[in-house]
């Protein structure tokens, strides 16, 4: 089965200026990053502001993703959603239109002990083909659920098509211990500690600044690829810098008003979350194109 690895790109949702999701600048955004060398992307999650879309348009967004990447990027679209009978309809579309695998996160809001999430993630496994590939998804400080390591490897152990996770949470320990569960894929969602975890045994990053500056990410995968270290930890240093302007995706805005400041226009953000105010987006650019000179990245997209 397929896995996600390498520089997986948390995208944002493109809006038009009346609050549509643009399907435009989304193949636009879509055909930048494969070009820039990602190596999956990861549509409709967190940084796509899921909580905010409604179920046709997530499978809008999964359609034209799929459609603009055409096989040169892996595309894993994350289905998650409040309610289960969603989720089951998201899951069905993306195996219907070719995606490569989904992301799933635990149930959100209402908490859910480990029994109920593990019959949660092994109903959703049944109902797609046995090698169609699913990673769990962990980001504890948003759904208010945590997935602990003996739930993940119980799902894992009786679900074929559950091969991985995806841990959006800075536990150092915890992403030992998941890659501690047999042949099971751990990829996570810390942008700045990228080059450390891909020295502690995980696959790949999860990241949505890389869905906007992939460059650096991507420069270090490659000289993990060829063990070269010195030029690691030179670009880590650099994707350290980028997280730090981006605020981590704290606030997607800052990830949208970025794209915009490299040329690709993706509107604003879904109410109640407000955009960039000016003032701040007058200093965004400026440090950016700073930055980016200091990098030698180009400021354009």
């Amino acid at each position: 089965m397929k896995k996600l690895y390498g520089v997986t790109a948390a995208m944002v949702t493109p809006f038009t200026e009346n609050g549509k999701v643009d399907t435009r600048n989304l193949a636009i955004l879509t055909e930048k990053l494969v070009k820039k060398g990602i190596h999956c992307l990861y549509p409709c999650g967190t940084t796509g502001e899921m909580v905010h879309l409604t179920e046709d348009e997530r499978k809008e967004i999964a359609e034209t993703v799929v459609r603009a990447a055409d096989g040169r990027a892996r595309v894993f679209i994350h289905c998650g959603a409040m309610r289960q009978e969603e989720t089951e309809a998201l899951l069905d579309h993306a195996f219907s239109i070719g995606a490569d695998g989904a992301g799933i996160v635990t149930p959100m809001f209402l908490g859910a002990d480990d029994k109920e999430t593990a019959v949660y993630y092994k109903r959703l496994s049944s109902l797609v083909p046995s090698d169609f590939p699913i990673y769990l998804y962990n980001i504890p400080q948003c759904s208010g659920n945590d997935l602990k390591v003996t739930t993940a490897a119980e799902i894992a152990r009786d679900c074929n098509n559950v091969i991985g996770i995806k841990y959006s949470f800075p536990d150092m320990l915890r992403t030992l211990e998941y890659l501690h569960i047999p042949s099971f894929s751990v990829l996570h969602g810390c942008d700045k500690m990228f080059a450390e975890l891909l020295m502690m045994g995980c696959d790949g990053t999860v990241s949505g600044v890389a869905g906007v500056f992939p460059e650096p990410f991507t420069a270090v995968y490659d000289a993990f690829q060829v063990k070269d270290l010195d030029e690691m930890k030179k670009w880590q240093d650099i994707c350290v810098d980028f997280c730090d302007l981006l605020r981590c995706g704290s606030n997607m805005s800052w990830f949208k008003e970025a794209l915009r400041l490299r040329g690709l226009p993706v509107g604003g953000m879904r109410a109640p979350q407000l955009d960039l105010p000016e003032e701040e987006t007058k200093i965004l650019f400026h440090e950016l194109k700073a930055l980016c000179e200091k990098s030698g990245i180009p400021l354009e997209l």
